[in-house]
Formats: C-alpha cells, structure tokens, sequence
C-alpha cells in the first residue's frame, strides 16, 4: 500500500478554510472515505482541563499522557521541538487522506481558499496548488471550485489520490 495522501488546504485568515474543510470531511464521509485532520496552531494550546486526571499526570511531570475509552483515544505528548507534517501525519495511522489546515508552506499538494472580499492576491503559486475554491473567477491553470462545492473538491481527490490507494 503507498503513503498516505496528505492535502494542505490553504488561504488566509477569515477565507473560510474551517468552514470549507468541514464540508469536504462530510462529503468524503458520505463516500465512505477515512478521513484524518490535522491543523496546525502557530501557538501553544491546551486541549486538557485543568483539575481532571489526565491534566494532574502532566502537572505531575509526564511527558505524554494518552487517555483511552472504549470509542477514542487522545495522546497529549511534550516535544523538544515543532514537529514536522509527516510527523504529525505518522500519529494519525491508518487512513483513505489526510485533510490539513495551516502547515501552508509544507512540500504538500495545496487546495487555496480564497475570497476575493479578503484579498486580491492568492497565497500560494499555482505550481503547489491541485485546486481553487474561491468566489472570484481565476484562470490560472488549475481545476477553480466554487466555495460551496465540496462535492467537487472530492471528486478531484478521490480520482487523485484515494483511488489510485486503492
């Protein structure tokens, strides 16, 4: 079985990258695709609650603390230093593709979303992008998807990606 597809969805703040990521997990589901997330936080973030069990371990000093239940599991590990995408993409396991928000300068196939009320200018050159989505009518030499068409944007991966896994 080859690697993982891993797809960087791009775009600048407020461009709806969230908004649009959640469509396109929903209609890869319908497919009944696997899908694996990963976004990406320029900051640190707490993802434990202060108080419960698995936040007094790491209090305590642990240097990874995973809780696990009969439907999920979570992994809350300290790293000397950011980890790379692959790294991170490696934690997820086994997967039809991964969807990624941020990492947007990753050596990854990009998908850019873009609303021309947020800029008039694309973040990423056409070279790294597979794919549009954005209201404004570019003519860059990539398939240009409309904001609303996450069925699109899946039928582009699964022809790209998933199918040749398969």
């Amino acid at each position: 079985m080859s690697t993982i597809p891993v797809v960087v969805l791009a775009g600048t703040s407020g461009t709806g990258k969230t908004t649009f990521l959640e469509k396109l997990v929903r209609e890869l589901k319908k497919r009944k695709i696997t899908v694996g997330t990963i976004k990406h936080h320029d900051h640190d973030f707490e993802i434990d609650k202060p108080g419960k069990d698995t936040w007094r371990h790491a209090q305590a000093g642990a240097d990874a603390v995973a809780l696990s239940s009969p439907s999920k599991v979570a992994l809350i590990r300290k790293v000397a230093e950011e980890l790379s995408l692959d790294q991170v993409a490696e934690l997820i396991g086994t997967v039809d593709i991964i969807l990624v928000e941020g990492y947007k300068r990753a050596d990854k196939p990009k998908i850019e979303i873009h609303r021309k009320a947020h800029s008039r200018e694309l973040l990423c050159d056409p070279e790294e992008l597979i794919a549009l989505v954005s209201d404004a009518d570019w003519q860059i030499g990539v398939p240009l998807f409309d904001l609303e068409d996450a069925s699109g944007v899946a039928d582009l991966l699964l022809e790209k990606f998933v199918a040749v896994r398969r």
